[in-house]
């Protein structure tokens, strides 16, 4: 019996139904094994930490030639509900667009790379194996859902050659952009302790707001690098200052800042960390005060150099959207920054302009356009 396409926009419409708002599963993992179960792939159920993630094989374990998607069905929450002129999960279509929470970010994504698999194994069964990787923890901590699955594939021997996450990558229009690197990204808060006084007896009090002034324009006015062959310079911002004082009369005894860098490849997490802690151990000393820094790194910078396997998506792109895609590295962090331990990894997808914005939406064609993109980049992997 020949095979009935999968719709993408019709899938997309069924996950964006799933209240997913993370960390919960919302049907949309459930809905997506009985999918992909059906056609033929081995599934499971790959959780943890009270998080849902979805590892789905076609072919062979082990074969010599793989593919890989990965992607996320959680989604942010929808914000203040009476300002969307449309229910965010009702995945209402109307003006050429498809309405709700996760439309953009990334439900159509999934649903397009899930519809081209199906499609693709069914109608050309390929020497190798198609595996697909859906976390329910993208949009959260992050630290239960696509490292989950890679250490799960880990421990079971399972392996993707390459990986294409489908996020939207696209600033604009379709086809402009493909994600072949990240920045890094680090977050650090600082917190310098003095002793607290009465402001009209300052010599009797250690204040460290003015140290904290300094500190944090040490930082912000320190420029970390001019950029490198891939990469624009990085960046160092000071988010937050504050002292949790209400008062005038008052010497706070501490003050506290938060910090934020995005950094290229030019540097590792370790070496920003190391030149921040010099900067607070000098400014404690320089002011009397007493320095403590804690660190969170999102992720370190990386690249999938220009090669074989970034050309053979552009290539894709171009023959089905007329366009022909910037190499970028561009934008915040993505699960990418996981899978670039495991395989080469680079990211496609659809126009983000409308991501985590209420009334977040999706033209239905860029749905089926980049289901046809993803069909062709699997024709010309295993061709």
């Amino acid at each position: 019996m020949p095979h009935t396409p999968l719709d993408p926009v019709d899938l997309t419409a069924q996950l964006v139904r799933c209240v997913s708002v993370t960390p919960e599963e919302g049907g949309a993992l459930v809905l997506l094994e009985r999918v992909l179960s059906s056609a033929g792939f081995a599934c499971t159920r790959v959780d943890r930490g009270g998080i849902a993630n979805l590892f789905a094989r076609w072919g062979p374990k082990g074969a010599a030639r793989s593919f890989g998607f990965n992607g996320h069905t959680d989604v942010v929450p929808v914000g203040e509900r009476a300002a969307w002129s449309k229910d965010p999960f009702a995945a209402e279509i109307s003006e050429g667009c498809l309405w709700g929470r996760g439309s953009t970010d990334m439900k159509s994504g999934v649903a397009a790379f899930v519809a081209a698999a199906v499609d693709f194994v069914q109608a050309e069964p390929p020497e190798g194996a198609v595996i697909l990787a859906i976390t329910g923890d993208e949009e959260g901590d992050a630290q239960d859902g696509t490292l989950a699955l890679l250490d799960w594939m880990q421990a079971q021997g399972e392996a993707m050659h390459v990986c294409l996450v489908g996020e939207p990558t696209c600033p604009g229009h379709m086809g402009e952009m493909i994600k072949i690197g990240r920045r890094g990204s680090l977050s650090a808060w600082i917190t310098l302790t003095g002793v607290q006084g009465h402001s009209a007896y300052p010599h009797r009090a250690c204040n460290p707001v003015p140290a904290m002034a300094r500190l944090v324009d040490r930082l912000s006015s320190h420029r970390l690098d001019e950029g490198t062959a891939h990469f624009d310079p990085s960046t160092l911002a000071v988010v937050n200052v504050d002292t949790g004082n209400p008062t005038t009369n008052v010497i706070p005894a501490q003050c506290r800042a938060t910090v934020n860098i995005r950094f290229n490849d030019a540097h590792h997490s370790t070496d920003l960390i190391r030149w921040m802690q010099g900067v607070v151990d000098e400014m404690s000393e320089a002011f009397g005060v007493t320095g403590e820094m804690a660190v969170k790194v999102s992720g370190e910078s990386f690249i999938t150099p220009p090669g074989s396997f970034p050309d053979l998506v552009a290539r894709a792109v171009a023959a089905e959207t007329g366009v022909t895609p910037a190499l970028s590295t561009s934008g915040g962090t993505s699960d990418a920054r996981f899978v670039k331990d495991h395989c080469p990894v680079v990211e496609f997808g659809l126009v983000g302009r409308t991501m985590h914005q209420v009334d977040e939406h999706v033209p239905v064609a860029q749905i089926e356009q980049l289901k046809a993109i993803y069909g062709r980049i699997l024709r010309d992997y295993f061709a």
